[in-house]
């Protein structure tokens, strides 16, 4: 289970950017976690795209409003399930959902003022279906691989 938020101001994304986004984010994240591109697992992703006026966003102690229309600013905020979640497999998320960032926004490279943050939601800490989920029985749902299933339960003490 994944959640994806775009925070951006009103009007950055447009209709086929966010379609491509929908796709090319799920994709940042899923591949990392599970090791390999499934199908099955794309459902427990969701991606929000989240527009704010310029006048509700402020950089360096300005807003955007008064900073002027070339300031290009996004926060991404990425929340995940406990895993195995080491800093080389975030860093490679983060680099994926930029990069992605940048594709769909037809530019060469992220913005500097692009911003991601990336939280793991303990484990008994995350609520669906009427209850609280854990990562350990999505283990045996077939989309982890080997390894990723390894790493996982070797991270979870389980």
């Amino acid at each position: 289970m994944t959640i994806i938020t775009v925070n951006a101001p009103k009007g950055r994304l447009g209709l086929e950017q966010r379609r491509e986004l929908a796709e090319t984010l799920t994709d940042a994240v899923l591949l990392p976690e599970v090791g390999q591109s499934a199908p099955a697992a794309r459902v427990g992703f969701q991606v929000h795209f989240v527009e704010r006026e310029r006048d509700m966003m402020a950089i360096g102690g300005r807003l955007l409003a008064d900073a002027g229309p070339d300031l290009d600013v996004m926060v991404i905020d990425i929340a995940v399930m406990d895993a195995a979640w080491q800093s080389d497999v975030r860093a490679e998320v983060i680099e994926r959902v930029l990069a992605a960032l940048a594709e769909a926004c037809g530019l060469e490279e992220p913005s500097p003022t692009w911003w991601v943050n990336f939280r793991v939601i303990e484990e008994g800490s995350w609520g669906s279906s009427g209850g609280v989920l854990s990562i350990l029985p999505l283990l045996e749902s077939g989309v982890f691989t080997k390894e990723r299933v390894e790493a996982v339960r070797a991270a979870l003490g389980a």
